[in-house]
């Protein structure tokens, strides 16, 4: 049976999901320990401090639901502001005292009913159970551009920007087109000598009317907190039933209703009848993330800003060569080009019951029944993992609503009603099959290139409605379950 107070708990990360599973461990009573790799907590939010990063959801829904916020800037926050309210929550409820700062997770191996974890810096460590909170948004993908090496000015990636280099009035390149480079674009055309944004893809573009709060406003939250909670209701409200809840249909009016005001923002923001055609997608609106901005569209009309569409040759010495000949001689060059959103708890060698490794599991790719667990890999939950909703929802909601469904396994092994819990393989596939024909008739799956999408173009992203979701977590069917 469980330990006294047990089981032990070992939470992997300290960005906003491990932060939240370390306040609903200890409230819930029971010892746990948080390895984080960096020397800060934060996550996303600590790795990405490029020049005009904010979020792209509304900062009252994206907040932790016990911790509302009256001081927020914005209706959507900068990075900054995010970190620090991390760092803030974190230091109220102790968290930041339970987390062993530089500390690599390796290697985790479950053997004789329990984890061993391995760390780079010689760690040895057991549990019950793992939480993995390694984030999603986390490996920067780099891309393979011949002569990437041998450019002689500065170049990093989105996601490792370097705040020594100065880009006021220098020649800057921005390669990418998502969420970032157009944060970035909208930040810097304004204070760059000039800025050359290197597009394979255009985005359809919302926006967003990102007013800040006046004092007045702030006053008004600080009194009444409940006036918050409104908000936030509000604008979840807004989000899940006016957007969310219609991604799992193509063919939704209100998917309809949306691509038709994007497509008139554009007709309406762009003057240049030759650029507008530039920035215009072939795809729907909703089929990639949405990318929110109220200055984007400005940005690139500028007289010292360059939309260029010929896709890039090779990397020079002086700059970038496009397939048209033309070399676009640069000073700065900046990787927008995402993330490998396919390694969740990996690079970390995984290994669950009988020798299973988790990169055998996944072969055919990355899956998790109920986008939490997966079959062979007992108390082993998966945070933000393959097969969550991802699509413009808060993830603070979505992990909120996944930690309590973690929770009550986990009273159920301090209970005694058995010590390990993973899916049945047949749970699993009934759950994948389901997903994968879900899929289908998703907007991610109406036509274009996008994270979202597997080796084999199928949305792997939650296919079902966000309402579904909530339900799914009310609790696990045990009956799914392979308990021991």
């Amino acid at each position: 049976m469980a330990a006294q107070g047990g089981p032990r708990v070992v939470v992997i990360g300290a960005g906003m999901a491990g932060i939240l599973a370390s306040i609903e461990l200890a409230e819930a009573g029971y010892e746990h320990a948080i390895y984080e790799k960096a020397d800060r907590l934060g996550g996303t939010w600590r790795e990405n401090t490029y020049p005009g990063i904010a979020c792209d959801v509304p900062s009252h829904f994206y907040s932790y639901s016990f911790e509302p916020n009256p001081e927020w800037s914005h209706r959507f926050a900068p990075g900054a502001e995010i970190q620090a309210y991390f760092e803030d929550v974190a230091r109220r409820h102790g968290v930041d005292r339970r987390i062993r700062y530089g500390t690599e997770i390796e290697r985790l191996c479950f053997e004789g009913g329990r984890w061993r974890i391995e760390g780079a810096n010689g760690l040895r460590d057991e549990a019950d159970a793992i939480v993995a909170a390694t984030g999603v948004l986390h490996h920067p993908s780099i891309p393979d551009l011949p002569g990437l090496g041998t450019f002689e000015g500065a170049c990093f990636h989105s996601a490792r920007w370097d705040h020594s280099v100065a880009v006021e009035g220098r020649r800057v390149g921005v390669v990418g087109t998502g969420s970032s480079a157009v944060q970035i674009t909208t930040e810097l055309a304004p204070r760059v000598g000039r800025l050359v944004l290197f597009q394979r893809t255009p985005q359809w573009i919302t926006p967003v009317g990102n007013s800040p709060f006046t004092e007045e406003e702030k006053a008004a939250f600080r009194a009444d907190p409940q006036a918050i909670l409104r908000v936030r209701e509000e604008v979840a409200d807004q989000y899940i039933n006016g957007f969310s809840n219609h991604l799992s249909d193509m063919d939704s009016p209100q998917l309809q209703a949306i691509h038709q005001f994007v497509q008139a923002n554009l007709e309406a923001q762009v003057r240049d009848p030759v650029l507008r055609e530039k920035l215009r997608p072939d795809y729907r609106a909703g089929c990639k993330r949405m990318i929110l901005s109220d200055g984007f569209y400005d940005a690139i009309q500028r007289p010292n800003a360059e939309l260029v569409t010929d896709a890039i040759e090779r990397i020079e010495p002086r700059g970038v060569r496009t397939r048209d000949g033309v070399l676009h001689e640069l000073d700065v060059l900046v990787l927008a080009t995402g993330f490998r959103v396919d390694r969740f708890l990996r690079p970390i060698e995984v290994v669950g019951r009988d020798g299973l490794s988790l990169d055998r599991a996944w072969e055919a790719g990355p899956a998790a029944y109920m986008a939490l667990v997966v079959p062979g890999f007992p108390n082993l939950f998966l945070l933000n993992g393959p097969n969550g909703p991802v699509g413009n929802f808060s993830l603070i909601d979505v992990v909120e609503l996944q930690f309590a469904w973690v929770l009550q396994i986990l009273a159920r092994i301090r209970a005694g009603e058995f010590r390990e819990a993973a899916p049945k393989e047949a749970a699993m596939n009934r759950f994948d099959a389901e997903r994968r024909e879900a899929a289908k008739r998703t907007i991610w799956a109406s036509g274009c290139r996008s994270w979202y999408l597997d080796a084999d173009s199928l949305p792997t992203a939650w296919p079902f409605t966000y309402d579904r979701f909530r339900e799914e977590m009310r609790g696990p069917r045990l009956e799914d379950f392979d308990l021991r």
